[in-house]
Parts: structure tokens; sequence; C-alpha cells
């Protein structure tokens, strides 16, 4: 599989399952983390990644799994946030990008939770009461599913990075 294919169509496509899998269910299953793990070591023999490179990327999904469970155990996010949090770590790597994703995806996170919060205080229209997803999701005791916010800020930044130059044939 082509690197360009992987981090055009494979991450996003695996970003975005998860977004939609914690919107839905409040859970992000380890099967998705897993092909995002999949999909990053079929990205670096895709793109012939130099040893140096793969260590730093190795590194920063560890310090994100790390940070990841740090704000799980004090409470602020899920343990399948934490994971997914790793995931993108891991395919953004030490540097701005990843830099960047933490700001976006922070400031999104502010946001979602901003809007959830202000959406709990209308009343949900009875034709969508049936539906429990939004029900879970309406409910004022219920958390934020902080893995939208997570998987999008890796979406938005990814033409901005490495990767994608990498991907791409770019990268020098």
């Amino acid at each position: 599989m082509s690197g360009e294919l992987l981090v055009i169509v494979v991450l996003p496509a695996l970003l975005a399952l998860a977004a939609g899998w914690d919107l839905a269910s409040y859970t992000i299953p380890n099967l998705l983390q897993g092909a995002l793990l999949l999909a990053f070591i079929a990205f670096v023999f895709a793109t012939a990644m130099a040893p140096l490179a793969i260590g730093a990327h190795l590194l920063a999904g560890f310090c994100g799994l790390a940070l990841g469970f740090a704000l799980f155990a004090f409470g602020w996010i899920g343990g399948g946030d934490a994971k997914l949090f790793a995931c993108a770590a891991l395919w953004l790597g030490l540097g701005r990008d990843l830099l960047d994703y933490m700001l976006i995806a922070s400031v999104l996170g502010g946001a979602l939770t901003l809007l959830l919060l202000g959406l709990r205080r209308v009343p949900l229209p009875a034709m969508l009461a049936s539906q429990g997803w939004l029900l879970r999701l309406h409910d004022e005791h219920a958390g934020i599913p902080y893995g939208v916010a997570l998987a999008a800020g890796a979406v938005l930044i990814l033409p901005q990075t490495e990767i994608f130059r990498l991907a791409a044939g770019l990268a020098a």
C-alpha cells in the first residue's frame, strides 16, 4: 500500500471512524487504535522512513500515551481518548506537527464542550428522543466525546504535516 494512500485515505478514515464511534457510544474500540498502529507500520515501510525518524515517531507515541493516561487518571478524558491521542502522536512525531495538533485539538475540544453544554440546556426535540446515542449525548451528566476533537484536529492539520510531505515524496 502506498504512503500516499495511507495518509490521504486510510488515516483520515480511521480517525473519522474513531470520532463517530466516540460520538455515538462514548467509546473508541481498541480495534481502531490497532488499525492506526498497523497503518503506521505500513506507512514506515511504504515510505522507507529513516530509522532516526522512526525513533522520533515512537517516542512521540509513548509520550502521547503517558500524557493521555495522566489526563485519564485525573478523569479529564476517557481511556479511548488517551489511546487515540497516543496514536495521533505516533503518526505526527516529535516537533511542530505535534504541537500544532495539541493546540488545535485543545481548541476544538473546548468548542465541542461549550457546544454540548449549550445544547444540553435546550430540550431534545421529541422526534430525536428515540435515538439512544442522542439521549446519551444530551444527558447533562454525560462527559464529552473528546475523541471527536482529537480526530478532527489530526485531520485538519494533516495536509501541513511532515508525514503528508513524506507520503507525497516532497520531504527532504
